[in-house]
Order: structure tokens, then C-alpha cells, then sequence
């Protein structure tokens, strides 16, 4: 061999480090605009989503032609209450998904797919996860970050040729990054791929491989170790899953998504042919992270579902149950309940619909759109089924099955509740969400002044930076103070029955409120920013809140424009943003008026034992065993589970 490595060892980094392995990931530069960066910058860039883009007609004609086959394959061959219940998607369903050619959805015409675009993938999503979330996961697993789309981006001809139709048809694939102890923090990563001649030797383990207990190929993601002739570096391996040393040790069960194949993947001395290697040594974050920027947008396509499945039982429900003379949902306290889900549900669908179709023109860089449309989703539609088992009341916290058995209508209302919870923590938690946007809604900032806040700079390094953010600054701030969301005739083409301008001139002025913040806060804070989680993470919110405004008021106006319930579209609309403007002003006073400084203390506290008496008086029905299991390298000792559906 080449190079060698400990197969015990894992990478001893710092916290530098780590930020290092991160922010060298990340796409450096912005070749293309961002409506969502110009947003956090104090720029309201109406024209980059206005009018409303659109699929041209072939891609709708054809969209439109397999949703139509898909829609009457779920409703007559999928048993959502089936797939529940046993905790398993039947190989009959997954085969019947793949003559279908759902497996094949993103995958370009040439290589045996459908060649449909992000629109009405997502569409596809909403519509087979509205049947069983399993199947939206296992169809999105596979194709939003699996295989197909890293290949897409970065493989090589022959790549494509030799993978791309097997996953149209036939092979189902996943993506092996996170490890047992390692999760947001790849600098850590302790998976190698050991240089051998024309091979590489993969050792590791590999936790929560959504796909992996069925999956014939693997995307992993590896350490190159650095030699003579190898850059090193984490690197993206296709993997085939039948190769040798190969083996599925787990299939792991959760309180949610029930039919999801999700495994630990152990690799030990596996050789992987170097024609297998996607990009460079040392891209395999980058790879990730631009495969993440669109592949978010699956999630945000399942909550969607959620919304319009909560919108239509609350609706039945409501309308059905008499509480006190009439419907509960005259009651206001369910009343309000059923308005926010509505408007949410637009809401969600505006966001998800704009930010794919604007990742289908590619005209623009919606590395911070398809974030902020992740997280906002996934926050939002965790909230919708919340209020709904509410509204149920206690037939939202009973089963679908005791419901059915008993005589009542099986609505899986609590299911939805367990099935979404993931949804917060999948491709990126909300905790890292927030700080990923930040990032990104920072740059600008960073690109000027970071030198000042960096110790490690001299002091000619800070004096330049300090000369260039003098001059950004002289000329950024100024623009600040005034816009059209001060003239009450701005944005007049939105005003008709209902008048949604003046939703319009809040963005644009709060738009320029939030990035004043911003530059506050780094002007007090500066090189401890960064340690601020919970002031970037309101002002993240914030921005989410006035992007998905921005998108449920251009919806409207294209629903308008189409004749398509363009007036009820403005109603929800505006019920939307008056909403989310509630929800704003509340999170700018928590820019400044919060607990974080006590609450870090109490934190210490709790981490030093200052409050274990407050746990006395319970047993705990934790079992026995290590908090993180052992993931040391070596063959396996287990039984392989993995299970191809052929």
C-alpha cells in the first residue's frame, strides 16, 4: 500500500479545524444572484422571483402525464396502514415504483429516466408521501442525494453511463456520510479509503444509511489519507453494495417513518476500483454540500404533504364534530388553529414551488433558498400536525388502527406527528441550519472584514481589511436608511380585492431593519459572532419568514394572473404574511431582549452537577451500554441484513 492509517485512530481535531474543513467545503464564490443573500444584505430583489418562473410546456406536459400514472399507482397498489404496520415497504410496491420509473425521475432521458425537473419531482414527493411517507423517502433518498445526483454534478461520461441506468430502473442507491460519532462535524470523519494500486481499501462504519439495508450502490464519503501522488482528503466512493467485506449490521427501527430502511453499513478492506472515485481527492464535502442544495428540497416536498393532508382532515373534522351547539370550528380557539394551517399550507407550497423552480432555471445561486425552504418546512409542518391531533383532541393522540377497530375513521394523525419529527433533524438539524444560513447571510460581511476579527491575522492583514470594509461600508449602510417600502405606492401590481403591496413594502423595509442588526452585532460582537448561536438563529427565522412572505405573495399574484382561485389565493396570502409578521416583530425583540446569557450559565451548571438534586426521585428505564457504540474498524461480527429487491 501507498499510505497507511490506525484503523482504530480518528482524526483528533480542533474547533479551527473543524471550521476549516467546513468553510473549505463550501462554495467560495457567488457567480450566479440570490434573491435570499440580497435579502439578508438589506436588498429586496423582487425582480429575481417576480414574475413567478415557470416549467416550460413540454417539462409540464410531461410532469403532468406521470403524475397522473403515479397518482393511480398509490391509490390502488400502496397501503399506507400496511406499510405501518409492518414496518416494511413490500417488494411488490418497490418493484411496481420502479416499472413506473420513480426511481428514474431526475435522471436524464439518455440514461433510461424520466427526465423530469425539480418542480414536478417534487410534486411526485408530495404525492407519493401523502400515500406513505416511507416511499417519499425512499424514492428521495435515493435520488436527491444518492447516487444520481452527485453523478449528475460531478461524476465523469463513463460514470454516467455505467451507473445512471441501473438507478432509473433497476438499483436502488444511498448516501453513507454520518458516522457513530460523527454527525455535523465531518473534519472528523474516520471511514478511510487507503490508496492501492489501482484501488482503494475502504475500513469503517457508517450510521442512519437511509436506503442501505436495500440499496444495490453507495455514495460514501471517506478519508484519503495525504502521500505521495495523493492530495487526501474526505473523497466521494461509489460503492457496490454486494462487494466483498461489505456488511449491513442493523436495520434500525424509529418512532417514525416506520418502513424506512435505514441500517449501520460496516466496510472492511473493501476494494473500490479508482474509476469509482467521484470528482478529486478531497472534494467529497464539497460534492455533498452542492448535492444538499437541491436535494434539501425533498424535504420541504414531504411537508407540503403534511399541510394539505392536516388542511383537508381539519377541515372534515371540524365541520363533522359539535362542541357546545355548533362545529368546533366556529369556535375561534380551533378556528385560528384551522387558519393557520391553511395559510401555512400555501405558504409551504409557495416556497417549495419558487425555490424549484428556480433551481430548474438555474439562473440563480439557491444554495440559501433551498436552506432556508429545508428549514422552514420542516419547523412549520411539525407545528400544522401538532395543531391538528389538537383539534382531534383525543383521537389525535389514539392510532388509526384502535380507531379503525372500534368503528371511527383510521386517521393516522399521531403517525403524522411521528413521521415528521425527523424532519427537524434530517439533512441538516435546525441548530445546524441556522448556522449554515448564517454563514452564508454573512459572507458579504466576512469577505471584507473577517480579517479584523481573526486573532490569528497580523496587523497589516487587519489594517487592509479595515481599509476595504471602510469602503464597503461607506457605501453598503447609506443604502440602508430609504426604499420603495416607504412609498405606499410600491409594489401596486399586487394590489387588487385584496391588497397584498403592503406585505410587499414590510419585507422590503424589514429586509433592511434585519441587516442593520446584523452589522450591529458584529460591530459588538465581532470575533465572538460567531459563539451568538442563538441571536444568528432569530435572525435566520427572520429571513426565513420574509422569504416564504415574498413567495406566498408572487404565488398569489401568479394564481391571479392564471384565473386559477386567484382570489382565494390573495386571501391566503395575506392571512399568511400577517401572520408571519406577528412572528417577526416578536423575533426582533428577541434579537436583544433574551435569557442567552443565563442561559449558558445554568447550562455550566447543569454540566457541573450544581442541579443533579433536581433529578432525584425517578428511575431511569435507560438500558445498559456505551452512549456512542464502538465503530473501531475490522471485520464484522454480525449477521449481514442487507436485503436487494430483484
Amino acid at each position: 500500500m501507498s499510505a497507511s492509517i490506525t484503523p482504530s485512530s480518528r482524526p483528533a481535531v480542533t474547533e479551527r479545524e473543524a471550521r476549516e474543513v467546513a468553510e473549505a467545503a463550501r462554495e467560495q464564490h457567488w457567480r450566479k444572484p440570490s434573491f435570499a443573500k440580497e435579502l439578508f444584505l438589506g436588498r429586496f430583489r423582487l425582480d429575481l422571483i417576480h414574475p413567478h418562473p415557470l416549467p416550460e410546456d413540454e417539462a409540464a406536459q410531461r410532469g403532468e402525464e406521470f403524475l397522473a400514472k403515479l397518482r393511480d399507482f398509490v391509490e390502488t397498489k400502496v397501503d399506507g396502514a400496511l406499510i405501518e404496520r409492518e414496518a416494511r415497504i413490500p417488494d411488490d410496491v418497490i418493484d411496481g415504483l420502479k416499472e413506473l420509473g420513480a426511481f428514474g425521475m431526475k435522471i436524464d432521458t439518455k440514461y433510461g429516466g424520466l427526465g423530469l425537473g425539480q418542480v414536478y419531482y417534487n410534486k411526485a414527493l408530495t404525492l407519493a408521501g401523502s400515500a406513505s411517507p416511507a416511499i417519499g423517502v425512499l424514492l428521495s433518498a435515493h435520488q436527491s442525494i444518492g447516487v444520481p445526483q452527485p453523478l449528475k454534478l460531478f461524476g465523469t461520461q463513463e460514470q454516467r453511463e455505467r451507473f445512471l441506468p441501473r438507478c432509473a430502473r433497476t438499483d436502488i442507491s444511498a448516501f453513507l456520510l454520518t458516522e457513530p460519532d460523527v454527525g455535523s462535524d465531518p473534519a472528523r470523519l474516520a471511514t478511510t479509503a487507503i490508496p492501492d494500486g489501482d484501488d482503494y481499501v475502504l475500513d469503517g462504519v457508517k450510521l442512519w444509511t437511509t436506503n442501505g439495508v436495500v440499496a444495490d450502490l453507495l455514495v460514501v464519503m471517506a478519508r484519503v489519507p495525504k502521500s505521495e501522488g495523493h492530495r487526501g482528503g474526505i473523497t466521494a466512493f461509489v460503492v457496490e453494495t454486494n462487494a466483498p467485506g461489505v456488511t449491513v449490521e442493523n436495520r434500525n427501527a424509529f418512532m417514525g417513518l416506520r418502513g424506512i430502511e435505514n441500517g449501520v453499513t460496516r466496510f472492511h478492506q473493501v476494494r473500490v476500483p479508482a474509476a469509482n472515485r467521484v470528482g478529486e481527492e478531497g472534494q467529497g464535502l464539497k460534492i455533498a454540500l452542492t448535492t444538499l442544495n437541491t436535494g434539501r428540497l425533498s424535504l420541504p416536498a414531504s411537508c407540503v404533504a403534511a399541510g394539505k393532508w392536516c388542511l383537508k382532515i381539519a377541515r372534515e373534522w371540524s365541520a363533522a364534530r359539535e362542541q357546545w351547539g355548533k362545529p368546533v370550528a366556529h369556535h375561534e380557539a380551533v378556528g385560528s388553529k384551522i387558519s393557520f394551517i391553511a395559510a401555512t399550507t400555501f405558504a409551504l407550497e409557495a416556497v417549495t414551488d419558487l425555490a424549484s423552480q428556480m433551481a430548474d432555471e438555474d439562473r440563480n445561486d439557491i444554495r440559501i433558498e433551498g436552506a432556508l425552504a429545508k428549514l422552514y418546512a420542516s419547523e412549520m409542518a411539525w407545528t400544522m400536525a401538532d395543531e391538528l391531533v389538537q383539534i382531534r383532541g383525543g383521537r389525535g393522540f389514539e392510532t388509526a388502527e384502535s380507531l379503525r377497530a372500534r368503528g371511527e375513521r383510521g386517521v393516522p394523525a399521531e403517525q403524522l406527528l411521528r413521521d415528521l419529527r425527523i424532519n427537524r433533524i434530517f439533512e441538516g438539524s435546525t441548530e445546524i441550519m441556522h448556522l449554515l444560513i448564517a454563514r452564508e447571510a454573512v459572507d458579504a460581511h466576512l469577505s471584507v472584514a473577517g480579517d479584523l476579527i481573526d486573532p490569528e491575522k497580523s496587523l497589516g492583514d487587519k489594517a487592509r481589511a479595515g481599509a476595504n470594509a471602510g469602503v464597503f461600508y461607506a457605501k453598503w449602510l447609506p443604502k440602508l436608511v430609504a426604499g420603495p417600502g416607504q412609498l405606499p405606492a410600491s409594489y401596486g401590481e399586487f394590489k387588487h380585492d385584496v391588497d397584498l403591496s403592503g406585505h410587499l413594502r414590510y419585507v422590503e423595509r424589514t429586509a433592511r431593519k434585519l441587516a442593520r442588526s446584523t452589522f450591529y452585532a458584529m460591530s459588538r460582537w465581532q470575533g465572538r459572532m460567531e459563539s451568538k448561536q442563538g441571536f444568528l438563529g432569530r435572525i435566520v427565522d427572520i429571513g426565513a419568514e420574509l422569504f416564504a412572505m415574498s413567495a406566498s405573495c408572487v404565488r398569489a399574484e401568479l394564481l391571479r394572473s392564471q384565473g386559477d382561485h386567484g382570489r382565494e389565493a390573495y386571501q391566503l396570502a395575506d392571512v399568511f404574511c400577517r401572520q408571519a409578521r406577528i412572528r417577526v416583530e416578536e423575533l426582533f425583540t428577541r434579537l436583544w431582549t433574551n435569557t442567552d446569557d443565563l442561559d449558558r450559565k445554568v447550562v455550566k451548571g447543569v454540566l457541573s452537577g450544581t442541579y443533579e438534586w433536581l433529578e432525584q426521585g425517578i428511575v431511569d428505564p435507560s438500558g445498559d451500554g456505551p452512549w456512542i457504540a464502538d465503530a473501531t474498524p475490522g471485520p464484522s461480527q454480525r449477521e449481514n441484513v442487507h436485503r436487494p429487491i430483484r
